[in-house]
């Protein structure tokens, strides 16, 4: 095996260095020493994009919003299902991840940034989701943090809470979808999602296709067709 090599390196906001490293023709992304993704590790955000865009009727464009732009595996699915007028908003708060998915890491998903369906937003998706308009997202994709377990940042903590999910309703269409990745089972937020007004469904999602067990979970929360976005 080859060693691990260096490909760029920033400091966030925070203070912390983030890291593209590639070895043997896979990439990883690193933050503070963690390894927050791997390229060979993509099961799960594969399936993020695929069970979000599940429940789209055909030929009808649509309007996205991914929080994460990681490596690209969540925007590559849906793209691949995307109706040409459809609009994937992309939402990532470090633009050196936005650079490397142009330049480092074109060989693992292409161009995808070019793609006249994609506008990408530099900033935190939970400002972005206070600020929208009722009705705006037809399908919001969510793999932000750890997701509700074992999370870093508590600025995230508001996408998970009662106000946070009641928030998400109230801008999601009618029979509109939102998929929240999770490093692990969680029955408190599965029963908060429920309590909003959501059709719930947990996913068990593997991190390797090769793995014979889950590595974490998908929250599958559908708007019914008659909801007006208001939770209890």
């Amino acid at each position: 095996m080859k060693p691990r090599h260096k490909l760029a390196e920033s400091k966030t906001p925070s203070g912390n260095t983030i890291g593209l490293y590639e070895q043997d023709g896979a990439y990883s992304i690193n933050i503070g020493g963690q390894e927050l993704m791997h390229s060979r590790a993509n099961a799960s955000e594969c399936l993020l994009g695929s069970l979000g865009m599940a429940r789209l009727k055909k030929q009808v464009p649509s309007r996205v919003l991914i929080g994460g732009l990681g490596l690209g595996f969540t925007l590559s699915n849906v793209l691949k299902v995307a109706e040409p007028q459809s609009r994937v908003e992309v939402v990532e708060l470090f633009p050196e991840v936005i650079e490397w998915n142009r330049t480092h890491l074109q060989a693992l998903n292409g161009s995808l940034l070019d793609d006249p369906r994609v506008q990408i937003n530099v900033a935190d998706v939970v400002s972005v989701i206070r600020k929208a308009q009722p009705e705006s997202y037809d399908v919001i994709l969510l793999d932000v943090d750890n997701g509700p377990v074992a999370m870093v940042d508590k600025n995230n903590r508001f996408l998970y809470s009662k106000s946070g999910l009641n928030t998400i309703r109230h801008i999601l269409r009618p029979d509109g979808r939102v998929v929240f990745w999770s490093a692990g089972p969680d029955g408190h937020f599965e029963r908060r999602l429920q309590k909003a007004g959501f059709q719930v469904k947990a996913e068990p999602a593997k991190r390797y296709l090769s793995a014979k067990r889950a590595a974490c979970m998908l929250y599958v929360a559908d708007q019914p067709s008659d909801s007006c976005g208001n939770g209890e």
